[in-house]
């Protein structure tokens, strides 16, 4: 069968009241690259129904297992599925679609525990299908600038990474009015032993490694819990050591009044430095030692090709969030359609954050929850 067109899409999660299936929506659509056909989109066979029904889905299922075995048998069935549920579904939904070698776009992190991580990366390795984790910000422009910028030597030899991801929304214990968002992201049994380092701590950790392409090798990690009977982690402090002699710093916590979703890294090596902010994406600093701070701007003078790549719009119109995970939806695009036609899976996947990843930030956070519990001391990842 020839592959062409829109990438057939399935959804598994992202029903009615879920926000990040909403986004996975949008972000597939941007560059008409996909077409959502299938969802199992709640955990009940009624919602998953009404959610379906509200999208216009042209098949509904009852649960993810059925969607696979039915899907699987069609001419014209799913291609690919985006998994958008809370982390303790990740796996045992990806993994039905694996084994039928259907592509898995699944958000982060990989999975609740370092067990299900481990078997999805077996399940990734005996499967023919593509396996790409959804670590939106590594496609905003100017990360990509900043990652060409490090591998060509312009910062010199990396001295400091400092990477932060405040926010505010968890100072208050929403969980225990029925927000949904907050009662599976403090809850262990769905979202695993990390609370805020699982949740936006995993994205510090692969920005910090993706853009320098350094390796965390210990780390030691200071873990609270601040909101009354929460049973995870709400603020994380990690020294990092990395490969080759680096050192860092990475902070993330949800009880910072004032920070809504303040992700910021900072790159300093011997010939300069660089900084770069989530909130203000389309501007990175950079500079050179001794020289005046420069601005470079997303699509302005001083852009590179890697920014230009995955841009959309001129200088000056604002980029970012929703354009960042539709750029890793396109990118995915290319790779199924590569894959199909012949590619190895290596080669496809190019910059697309995979099961590698996944493993990094599942390996961060259990030495970060581990080292916290011996007192801070310093953890081998």
């Amino acid at each position: 069968m020839a592959h062409s067109g829109r990438v057939r899409l399935g959804m598994v999660g992202g029903g009615n009241d879920a926000f990040i299936g909403g986004v996975h929506r949008i972000a597939s659509r941007i560059d008409d690259r996909f077409e959502l056909l299938a969802g199992a989109l709640s955990s009940t066979p009624e919602k998953s129904q009404a959610s379906g029904e509200a999208l216009g889905l042209p098949r509904i299922y009852d649960d993810f297992t059925q969607m696979a075995t039915a899907e699987a048998a069609l001419d014209d069935g799913i291609e690919a599925v985006s998994i958008v549920t809370p982390n303790h579904m990740h796996f045992a939904a990806a993994k039905e679609f694996l084994e039928r070698d259907i592509h898995v776009i699944c958000d982060k992190p990989l999975t609740a525990t370092m067990e299900e991580a481990q078997a999805m990366a077996k399940a990734v390795e005996s499967s023919k299908a593509l396996f790409v984790l959804t670590h939106n910000y590594t496609a905003y422009p100017m990360i990509r600038q900043a990652r060409a910028m490090i591998t060509a030597g312009e910062l010199g030899e990396i001295r400091v990474v400092q990477a932060e991801y405040p926010q505010d929304w968890l100072t208050e214990s929403l969980e225990k009015e029925g927000l949904k968002q907050a009662e599976w992201r403090t809850d262990p049994a769905r979202s695993g032993a990390g609370g805020s380092v699982g949740d936006i701590g995993t994205h510090a950790h692969n920005l910090a490694c993706f853009v320098t392409g350094l390796t965390v090798e210990k780390l030691a990690a200071d873990l609270q819990c601040f909101g009354a009977g929460r049973e995870l982690d709400d603020n994380v402090h990690t020294l990092l050591r990395f490969a080759g002699g680096a050192r860092g710093m990475l902070w993330c916590s949800q009880v910072a009044p004032g920070n809504e979703n303040g992700l910021k890294l900072r790159v300093y090596g011997s010939k300069g430095g660089l900084e770069w902010s989530q909130e203000d994406p389309n501007y990175l600093w950079f500079t050179r030692q001794g020289k005046p701070k420069q601005l470079v701007t997303r699509s302005g003078a001083g852009a590179n090709e890697a920014a230009a790549s995955v841009s959309r719009v001129p200088a000056g119109h604002p980029e970012g969030y929703l354009e960042g995970f539709a750029n890793l939806y396109t990118e995915a695009a290319e790779a199924i359609r590569a894959v199909q036609s012949g590619a190895s899976r290596e080669s496809a996947m190019g910059l697309l954050p995979g099961i590698e990843q996944g493993m990094a930030g599942m390996a961060f956070i259990t030495a970060c929850v581990e080292s916290s519990a011996r007192d801070a001391a310093w953890v081998s990842l």
